[in-house]
């Protein structure tokens, strides 16, 4: 059975091209030019992979992903037209599996849709092996971490940073070292990004448990304690 495609995407030529690329990879593809009408195909078709034009004429497209990605389990590619780093960066932290600013070849999206998919199957159907470490329990083939027994809900680059800290507890990351670890493409952000991450990573520490098990290297980094 083919891997349903779902794309949102107002410029209905950018549409047409994606989506015969992908239908020549043996996709099944939808397209919607509005939030309202992507909303509806998304439930009614349950794809397998959502393309998400940012600049929709109805919605944001990060405020659309916001408002469904607790509902539907799926990966998701965001399409741009800006280079503006804080619409990468919020894309990235909604949890995006990737980013692709225009002008963009089909094919290399296409390309792309193939990798992220392949890597959300294998991870489904791996066996969870679950390190524990102090109040955490780290499952490396889900991609999931859960804090006092509470899974956290954390963006691709959250999940990433935390990940590095706890890989080696006790042991201090420079901010540059987070960054070259963690981050896809380091040199596309700035050091104060990692101190952002760190920020938003606490805030859902502390929503399930008081305690701060990130500690602050002052002009340095951050090291689990």
């Amino acid at each position: 059975m083919k891997q349903k495609i779902l794309i949102i995407e107002d410029e209905v030529s950018i549409a047409d091209t994606v989506k015969y690329v992908l239908e020549q990879a043996l996709f099944e593809v939808f397209c919607a030019t509005t939030a309202g009408e992507g909303e509806r195909l998304l439930r009614q078709q349950k794809p397998d992979l959502l393309v998400l034009d940012i600049g929709l004429p109805d919605m944001n497209g990060l405020d659309f992903y916001r408002e469904l990605r607790h509902e539907f389990d799926l990966p998701v590619i965001f399409l741009t037209a800006r280079s503006d780093e804080i619409d990468r960066i919020v894309g990235l932290e909604l949890g995006a599996d990737d980013y692709v600013s225009k002008p963009f070849s089909p094919r290399e999206l296409a390309a792309r849709v193939k990798t992220v998919l392949r890597r959300f199957v294998q991870s489904s159907r791996e066996e969870p092996t679950i390190k524990r470490i102090a109040a955490f329990e780290w499952n490396e083939e889900c991609r999931s971490i859960s804090w006092h027994g509470e899974k956290l809900k954390l963006s691709r680059n959250e999940y990433a940073l935390l990940s590095v800290l706890l890989s080696h507890p006790g042991r201090i990351y420079s901010r540059r070292q987070l960054m070259e670890i963690a981050w896809e493409e380091p040199e596309a952000s700035m050091e104060r990004t990692v101190d952002t991450h760190v920020k938003t990573i606490r805030a859902k520490l502390k929503a399930v448990c008081k305690e701060d098990p990130i500690v602050t290297h002052r002009g340095f980094g951050y090291s689990l304690s």
